[in-house]
């Protein structure tokens, strides 16, 4: 006798996939006609919507795969920004994917299928997100979508902690991650490479009011050679810099990461190295420069202090940092053999501009003058005990004002601090140092925990990001952390962070790396 029973939960999932492939016939269908009618833009959208549809039907089924889908489109958003003409559909696009990120883990959530993570620094960081709440209603700020758009910078990410702790499952889902960053590094940063070889407006259009400047800047040495400032995949050369920085301390904690536990991805992690570090050169920005100094210098030496203890854990990590040093090397020297203008004129203009008592060197006004200068204007405002209200200068706020139709907010300084004071008032500086400096300290924490561990580079490359951008990078302005980048691998990377400690017990050793032979 034939069961005539269904399984509603298998039905519905035929039904889901019949409403996908009419939402994708139909996305097709507009997608040749557009093509025929020669209209390149509403095709290149129409693509861009095929390809957000495909990454949210992904994520919708499995959230943990689709979260590396989502960050491909995060890195590669802009790239189609630009030839759209600075499309606000493009714009929002990865908002929507993250939303249904969010979703797809809560349902898992519900079903108890995922391990809950209690946030220790949860309190300071709710106290700070309660004064951003008040604040969207702050009388002196010119409209509630200000408001609206502060509380998306600062908090719509935050949920990327729970995405990222819930998401790893066994280490192999760390290395996917790793790998798969490591690639799209190399790929963004080989872009950037070209566009100062071969010219800046490869693969860079020109066109757009609002783009133009941020995609194609230059500098000039005192004697007059010119230093490119090539965006990459981006839309402005300031966020290609900031994803180098990024890239660069991610790659170098996988490199130390891969050679102690798994030599799959380890090629692809130290060409990233190497194309990071030369791209960081020919980025013509001096604070990505001084970060990835820094930070080769700090990860190289927290790696050997906190090696494991036996010989070949402490070996493999030398040879690491040994391979990363020589990889560098081979691909800054490649340059300078066969484009020595390009090389030369960067490397002028950071000797000229960064070394002490040098002439035009800026070191002082940049690091301290200028941002001091702008605090104290923040602190003389009429309103710094209140502030403007959230949002009111903040990143994209010029978007809000144009596409609105609202009055514009003018009140905003160039230091983080004091932008705080403008935007929340003087308890915005106040509790920002709070749950920022209880967010690193339990990182901290978390990351000594690890010491000796196969997890160890890749936490403290962690903590540094998190160090980086909470302090040094919010002194000279809040723009680093509402960065939609680097703010989602921020948030990301705390939840990952917070999850090592479990990834290490799964291992039969415990805390103790295997002792198998270095190869």
């Amino acid at each position: 006798m034939i069961d005539r029973r269904v399984d509603l939960s298998q039905s519905g999932k035929v039904w889901v996939v019949m409403a996908g492939l009419a939402v994708a016939l139909y996305i097709l269908w507009e997608l040749s006609n557009s093509i025929a009618a020669g209209s390149p833009k509403t095709a290149l959208l129409l693509g861009a919507a095929f390809v957000a549809f495909f990454v949210a039907g992904r994520i919708a089924n499995d959230w943990r795969s689709g979260v590396n889908l989502f960050f491909v489109w995060l890195l590669f958003e802009d790239f189609i920004r630009k030839y759209m003409g600075n499309s606000m559909y493009v714009y929002f696009a990865k908002d929507v994917l993250v939303g249904v990120t969010y979703l797809s883990l809560l349902a898992e959530r519900t079903k108890g299928e995922s391990r809950l993570f209690r946030v220790p620094f949860r309190y300071a960081l709710g106290v700070f997100a309660l004064l951003g709440l008040v604040e969207v209603f702050n009388p002196y700020s010119p409209s509630l979508f200000y408001g609206i758009l502060g509380m998306k910078l600062y908090f719509y990410y935050v949920p990327l902690m729970f995405v990222g702790y819930a998401m790893l499952r066994s280490e192999d889902d760390l290395r996917r991650f790793l790998v798969l960053n490591m690639f799209l590094a190399s790929i963004i940063s080989i872009v950037g490479i070209l566009q100062t070889i071969i010219g800046i407006d490869f693969l860079n259009p020109r066109g757009m009011a609002d783009l133009d400047e941020l995609g194609h800047g230059v500098r000039f040495t005192s004697g007059g050679l010119m230093v490119t400032r090539p965006p990459g995949v981006f839309v402005s050369d300031g966020r290609f810099a900031n994803y180098l920085m990024v890239a660069l301390i991610l790659a170098l904690g996988t490199v130390g990461q891969l050679l102690l536990r798994s030599g799959r991805g380890r090629k692809i992690a130290f060409s990233a190295v190497s194309l990071v570090a030369l791209a960081t050169i020919l980025s013509g920005s001096r604070g990505a420069f001084v970060y990835a100094m820094a930070s080769a210098i700090m990860l190289s030496a927290g790696m050997i202090w906190g090696a494991p203890p036996n010989q070949s854990g402490s070996y493999r990590l030398v040879k690491a940092i040994r391979r990363s040093f020589v990889f560098v090397a081979l691909a800054v020297s490649l340059g300078v053999v066969f484009f020595p203008n390009a090389i030369g004129g960067h490397v002028t203009y950071y000797q000229e501009t960064l070394t002490p008592g040098s002439e035009h060197s800026q070191v002082g006004d940049r690091s301290w003058d200028y941002p001091m200068a702008n605090l104290e204007l923040a602190l003389s405002s009429p309103q710094w005990t209140t502030g403007y209200g959230i949002g009111t200068g903040s990143l994209g706020a010029q978007y809000v004002a144009r596409i609105l139709a609202v009055p514009a907010a003018s009140n905003w300084v160039e230091n983080g601090y004091g932008n705080l004071i403008m935007e929340l008032g003087i308890l915005g500086p106040i509790i920002w140092l709070i749950w920022t400096s209880s967010l690193v300290f339990s990182a901290l924490k978390i990351t000594l925990k690890l010491k000796g561990t196969w997890a160890f580079p890749i936490a403290l490359s962690i903590l540094w990001f998190s160090f980086l951008l909470l302090f040094p990078m919010t002194w000279g302005g809040l723009m680093a952390y509402q960065n939609f980048v680097l703010n989602a691998y921020f948030w990301l990377m705390v939840g990952i962070l917070f999850r090592l400690p479990d990834l290490v017990k799964q291992d039969p050793g415990e805390l103790q790396v295997a002792s198998a032979p270095a190869r």
